[in-house]
């Protein structure tokens, strides 16, 4: 009997389970030329990738782990180095968020996130 009630409990806890939050990111590239070293500082982590191609993206999920600003740097067809300070964070927040590039320069974000 106490197993079935051990199993029943550990059951319940696995269906009701833990919410782990996340915030799905997007980085498109309409700039007309590719993006280089684009990296993406938030609170507690980095991420990033080499390249995205004009017309191209790039995918990335990640937990919060901390407040603070998000920090984008990246390098442009010409080698220039770019940084932009972004959006402010706060640890637990979870949706979507889309960086995109619109020209070499310039970066808009959109978020879609709850506390």
């Amino acid at each position: 009997m106490r197993r079935i009630a051990a199993a029943s409990f550990v059951s319940a806890v696995f269906l009701t389970g833990c919410h782990s939050h996340y915030i799905q990111t997007t980085i498109t590239n309409h700039s007309g030329a590719d993006i280089n070293v684009v990296q993406v500082e938030y609170p507690g982590a980095t991420f990033g990738t080499q390249r995205i191609a004009n017309g191209g993206s790039f995918h990335y999920r990640f937990k919060l782990l901390g407040t603070g600003d998000l920090k984008l740097t990246w390098t442009d067809a010409a080698y220039k180095d770019h940084t932009l300070k972004g959006l402010h964070l706060d640890e637990g927040q979870e949706g979507s968020l889309v960086i995109d590039f619109p020209s070499q320069t310039q970066v808009t974000f959109q978020p879609s996130l709850k506390p």
